[in-house]
């Protein structure tokens, strides 16, 4: 029998995810028969990961299950069936949390539509490619072939001009009511069968009590489309019985003022946020994500005490280390996490993940005992006061595959990393080294193997093996160049950083050829072989800026985002905002492919600081930025939080349109102390995960892996709902 899998979180966020993605390692009885198997326990973060990667699908009902049952799913340890007036879950759990091996017994939860119509019409929406077959028994006419799977279930009409629609992505399954103007979203009633009692946590979550577990739903989010942004609405749950006087267990919702003309949209929605240390200083500095939703984080720690799992390095090195830890997708546990350092400084800046799982990491290092893989890597011996390094940790945490030094005489840093299609890396930063391993494909000489002077650019690509150098080059003038920024396309790779070279390398044509400022933002094209430059140019105003971040957009547009402190830093007519806003602010630029014209580019600020750390786009072509600022002011669009936390500095996020027009989100995040957003990633569906340093009273969620500050700063992890 071939199926597609069920994977998802209601976007009330049942925790329904976590105790799904620990059960499933038990069997449910299949639909008619099919045989059932029962794996050996796996760990959480074992469950979790494999559970990230199975595919949501709806499959429509011919025949293969009851006649009341419009959609089902199901997968290695549950199932889900969906009617008019019910969502119906079926679990298989352990009877004993602390003892895996005992007996696994059958557990069904019910949601239902109190009240509900029971001939609301079911329709799919948005078909699938793959199909479902049936083949059950000897008989032809009791197969089911080419049963078809959507994306979306739609029931229309559940209560009065209310409809309800289900849907999810590769961590969640999620549902929305919209109601239509002019209906009541008041009656709306959700009954929970198979649960022993309801309560509401001080934070407005949704509490179930289940068999000695505690589930989780998070509290809704209402909002309007107005003029094509989301307007929130204030709303909550509201209990109707708490199931301890023998009815029902049952909620509703509350509702605050809107515009009853318009659609309003109940939308509860999944987000985590976690903290990430120890009793001393951590700071998270580089984010990936892989396919599964799993976060990859990289920094520096100075905890000993920094949370450890699975760890390919346990204890701590010296004074400063790398740590590298990876999440699971609903943010409650750690699939690993070690230490990487040696007995001086290191420190962690860039972070990529390949399809298999293997992490990769760049930054710097005084330790000339970092750990190094000396059987197979490029340099094994530190070279200078601080070395570049670059390693690949496998997809368990527990192993290196490779790791070396990258580096000269002199003091240099690693600050990001991307990767090609053939696994290579490609690192970028800066060096104070005229000695600086230069490289080229045989026969072929370097773009440039000569030291410019002061401090240069990089640019580095490994083969896969990390065993040597594909090639490696200089980029820079004769007065300060770092590199910060590495994206790559079609084995190309764009750098941004800033130069305050006058003959920083430009190309013919390009955008601007003439430094304008103290110091301005580049963006260099290079050739597939670190030969030449493809295109390559200035950027900025008058005074100074920083370009931090890069990014390629699938038809080879340029996406950079940093910060200037130049009033008449090049914006184009009809951005977002085209007015500088005060002390620094935050910048997007969007160029060509050819970097000959600027596509758009805006300020993004208020009144104070403002600087782009970080940027990840989306498969519309949105922006997403990250960073930190000081404005009271700053901009916010459909906020998870709408002001400022106070302190010095808050996180924020926000979301460009396609075009560079508006935002269609801004929010800071942050509380009263010192928080940074350092970088940020963006999974399939386009949720950005977040990454940088928090202090006391930083936001976080319930049930996230870690919600108490531990030392003076923190790192952390955000996931952003949609």
């Amino acid at each position: 029998m071939s199926y597609s899998l069920l994977q998802g979180k209601n976007r009330v966020q049942m925790l329904l995810i976590a105790l799904l993605a620990l059960l499933a390692v038990r069997a449910l009885p299949a639909p008619h028969g099919a045989e059932t198997t029962s794996p050996d326990a796996a760990t959480d973060a074992q469950v979790n990961e494999a559970y990230g990667r199975l595919p949501l699908a709806f499959e429509a009902n011919t025949g293969q299950h009851a006649a009341a049952v419009d959609f089902l799913a199901h997968g290695s340890g549950y199932a889900l069936w969906l009617t008019p007036t019910e969502a119906v879950f079926a679990l298989r759990t352990p009877e004993g949390a602390a003892d895996q091996q005992q007996t696994a017994t059958d557990h069904v939860i019910r949601m239902q539509l109190l009240g509900g119509n029971p001939n609301a019409v079911a329709t799919g929406d948005d078909a699938l490619p793959g199909v479902v077959n049936y083949f059950t028994g000897n008989d032809p006419a009791q197969w089911r072939t080419d049963v078809a799977t959507f994306a979306k279930a739609r029931y229309a009409a559940v209560y009065p001009g209310i409809d309800l629609v289900y849907y999810g992505n590769k961590q969640r399954l999620e549902y929305d009511f919209v109601v239509a103007p002019g209906a009541d979203p008041s009656i709306i009633a959700l009954g929970f069968g198979g649960v022993e009692g309801l309560s509401l946590a001080e934070n407005g979550d949704l509490l179930l009590n289940l068999a000695g577990r505690e589930l989780r739903w998070d509290a809704p989010v209402l909002y309007q489309t107005v003029a094509g942004q989301r307007m929130p609405v204030a709303g909550s749950y509201r209990l109707v019985a708490a199931g301890d006087d023998g009815a029902l267990p049952s909620v509703g919702f509350t509702v605050g003022d809107y515009d009853p003309t318009l659609p309003l949209v109940i939308d509860p929605v999944l987000a985590y946020s976690t903290f990430l240390g120890g009793d001393l200083n951590d700071y998270g500095m580089a984010i990936a994500v892989d396919a599964a939703g799993n976060a990859y984080v990289t920094g520096y720690a100075y905890s000993t005490t920094f949370p450890l799992l699975n760890a390919y390095q346990p204890a701590f090195g010296g004074s400063q280390d790398v740590f590298v830890t990876k999440l699971n997708p609903a943010g409650n546990g750690l699939v690993y996490s070690t230490f990487l350092g040696g007995s001086a400084f290191d420190v962690g800046r860039g972070i990529a993940v390949d399809s298999a799982g293997n992490a990769y990491i760049t930054g710097s290092t005084s330790s000339t005992n970092f750990p190094i893989t000396l059987g197979g890597a490029f340099d094994t011996i530190h070279n200078g006061n601080e070395d570049v390094f670059v390693t690949k940790l496998d997809p368990t945490g527990a192993a290196l595959v490779y790791s070396t030094y990258l580096g000269g005489d002199g003091n240099e840093e690693g600050h990001d990393i991307a990767l090609d299609a053939l696994n290579r890396a490609y690192v970028t930063g800066w060096t104070e080294s005229n000695n600086f391993p230069t490289a080229a494909p045989i026969f072929l000489a370097p773009y440039d193997a000569t030291y410019g002077g002061n401090t240069d650019a990089f640019v580095a690509r490994l083969n896969a093996t990390g065993v040597s150098l594909s090639y490696s080059t200089f980029l820079g003038g004769i007065s300060l160049d770092r590199a910060y920024g590495i994206a790559v396309l079609a084995n190309e790779a764009y750098v941004t950083g800033y130069t305050a070279s006058s003959l920083f390398p430009t190309t013919a044509g390009v955008w601007d050829t003439a430094l304008s400022g103290g110091n301005d933002i580049f963006v260099t094209r290079f050739n597939n072989q670190g030969t030449g430059l493809v295109a390559s140019t200035f950027v900025g105003g008058d005074d100074a800026e920083v370009g931090e971040d890069i990014a390629i957009g699938a038809a080879g547009h340029v996406f950079v985002t940093g910060w200037t402190s130049s009033t008449d830093y090049p914006f184009t007519v009809g951005a977002y905002d085209t007015v500088y806003g005060g002390g620094v602010d935050a910048v997007v630029t969007k160029l060509n492919p050819t970097l000959t014209a600027l596509t758009y580019s805006t300020f993004i600020g208020g009144d104070g600081y403002d600087a782009g750390r970080g940027i990840a786009l989306n498969a519309a072509g949105g922006a997403l930025i990250t960073g930190d600022t000081g404005s009271a002011n700053f901009p916010t669009v459909n906020p998870v939080q709408a002001a400022f936390g106070g302190g010095t500095y808050d996180a924020f996020v926000a979301r460009v349109v396609p075009a560079g027009t508006s935002l269609n989100f801004s929010t800071y995040h942050g509380g009263a102390g010192y928080d940074l957003g350092y970088a940020i990633a963006v999974d399939g569906v386009g949720l950005p995960y977040v990454t940088g340093v928090a202090a006391t009273g930083f936001p976080t969620t319930v049930g996230a892996f870690d919600t108490t500050p531990n030392g003076m700063s923190d790192a952390y992890v955000t996931k952003y709902g949609p």
